[in-house]
């Protein structure tokens, strides 16, 4: 419980007509459906709904104050605010005293590979024998706890809400993956991070951002939110991808220390000697404390940049290079992630979360590197989100793979037949299907793979989940595929 006086004196500015000096508050909600007696109910405009419009739920539900941005009627006192979005980050930080402040957080960015990279240093962190909170696509897992989010990365409530959770169970170190969406509009101000982790940049959520550039300025914030002080009580890194087109613009825009890693561009960590087959990646490590050989479970040259990039974070958090290296060769991966089907099937299937053109072809030129038969891919695009990246995505499928079955990923409003329609408006060749249903897509290249053929089912990964109007369908890649392989 707070004095609302003193909670609200973190914000620069304000409104209202009411005697807050007594009020006491005894929680922060912005959906009035789970307000408490006491609480506080910060109204946000958001993209399907609007909190103003729930001030009389609120109050019904025990709401002692109300902060909008836009006028509203109630009987109850009103602070008023220019943004209630960047409000609810200081309100909430300050409720729950600045928990990112007492632990280290380590936040990572890109377009690929943040959940791979996020999940890698929870392993190593883990086998460090650290306590860890990590917080991501997959959901949120606190000292292996596992919660649900909403969101990649979930709104400034929650977050800090989550972060004092970790802080009241002695959590060392927290990973979160920071989305460009969340980033753009504010999440995680008020979030202490430690080192932020770029992973890689491509063409992704132009149905938010617009234009290449912007998506590339929400990304860029993470780095430039670092701060402008070095405090050698409390040090920040920068970790940047050597190799990514964006590395000049990334470094300009932070003033923190920046640390590289890299394959192809001199970097401070840098992998040669790379080998990447079937059973994994393997390669030497230079480091500014000399050469390591490294080996991995997980394939691709993505997977090799990966795990420089949590090489990389995990030894400026403070963890050995011998002990990095043993985590790295214990992980095993995460669902979703280049996961293999096995259901005693003489051919391989793959189910990977690759969504971008530049994820699916790396992915699909990680499989053409260690293939033996055809390779078959069952991908699509999902509705409501940037049309544009449709025909890439197909041109990327049948370019890489011998066969590709077009077919729906969560159509939500739109209607399959025309997402499909825009995947395959460029395309030249015939070496594809299309099957509007993602199951008899599923189950029709499993039915033709042979002998050392390789099926990979891309686009959902780890989502159990197919979103079809405003209905949410049970589905899993993996399951369908073991169905398939079982019938057959």
């Amino acid at each position: 419980m707070k004095k609302l006086h003193e909670l609200i004196s973190v914000l620069p500015n304000y409104k209202t007509d009411d005697d807050l000096s007594t009020v006491e508050v005894t929680g922060i909600q912005m959906d009035s459906r789970e307000i408490s007696k006491g609480d506080l109910f910060v109204c946000i405009d958001g993209f399907t709904v609007d909190g103003h419009d729930y001030v009389d739920q609120a109050a019904q539900n025990g709401a002692i104050t109300i902060v909008a941005e836009k006028e509203v009627a109630t009987d109850i006192p009103v602070i008023y605010v220019e943004d209630s979005i960047r409000a609810l980050s200081l309100l909430s930080n300050t409720f729950y005293m600045n928990p990112t402040q007492k632990l280290k957080l380590i936040g990572v960015t890109g377009t690929n590979g943040k959940t791979s990279i996020s999940h890698l240093l929870d392993d190593i962190f883990q086998y460090a024998k650290y306590k860890t909170g990590v917080i991501g696509t997959v959901g949120m897992r606190i000292n292996n706890q596992a919660y649900p989010v909403k969101n990649t990365t979930p709104d400034a409530l929650f977050l800090q809400q989550s972060f004092k959770k970790m802080v009241d169970e002695k959590i060392d170190v927290a990973v979160m993956e920071v989305s460009s969406h969340a980033l753009a509009i504010g999440r995680v101000h008020g979030c202490d991070f430690d080192i932020a982790v770029f992973s890689n940049f491509s063409q992704d959520h132009l149905d938010y951002h617009e234009t290449m550039e912007d998506y590339l300025h929400a990304k860029s914030l993470l780095f430039s939110q670092l701060g402008n002080r070095y405090d050698s009580q409390n040090k920040k890194i920068a970790i940047l991808n050597r190799d990514d087109p964006t590395y000049n613009k990334l470094k300009m825009v932070t003033a923190q220390p920046v640390v590289t890693y890299g394959i192809e561009k001199k970097a401070t960590f840098s992998a040669t000697e790379t080998q990447i087959n079937a059973q994994g990646v393997s390669f030497k490590l230079k480091t500014p404390e000399g050469e390591f050989p490294v080996k991995s479970k997980l394939m691709g040259k993505f997977s090799i940049y990966n795990i420089l990039a949590s090489i990389t974070s995990a030894y400026y958090a403070g963890i050995s290079l011998p002990t990095i290296i043993e985590a790295i060769e214990h992980s095993e991966g995460i669902k979703g992630r280049f996961q293999p089907v096995l259901s005693g099937q003489n051919f391989g299937v793959i189910v990977d979360y690759a969504h971008t053109p530049d994820s699916l072809k790396n992915v699909l030129e990680t499989v053409n590197s260690f293939k033996k038969g055809k390779i078959y891919v069952v991908v699509g695009c999902g509705g409501d989100r940037d049309r544009t990246k449709r025909p890439l995505m197909a041109q990327t499928a049948v370019s890489y793979a011998d066969i590709a079955f077009l077919t729906s990923d969560n159509p939500r409003s739109e209607r399959p037949e025309d997402i499909l329609r825009d995947m395959t408006s460029n395309l030249t060749t015939d070496n594809y299907q299309v099957i509007i249903d993602r199951k008899q897509a599923i189950e029709e290249a499993v039915r033709i793979a042979k002998k050392n053929d390789i099926i990979l089912i891309a686009g959902k990964g780890h989502e159990t989940y197919q979103i079809i109007g405003n209905e949410v369908i049970d589905f899993d890649d993996k399951k369908i595929a073991e169905e398939a392989i079982n019938n057959r």
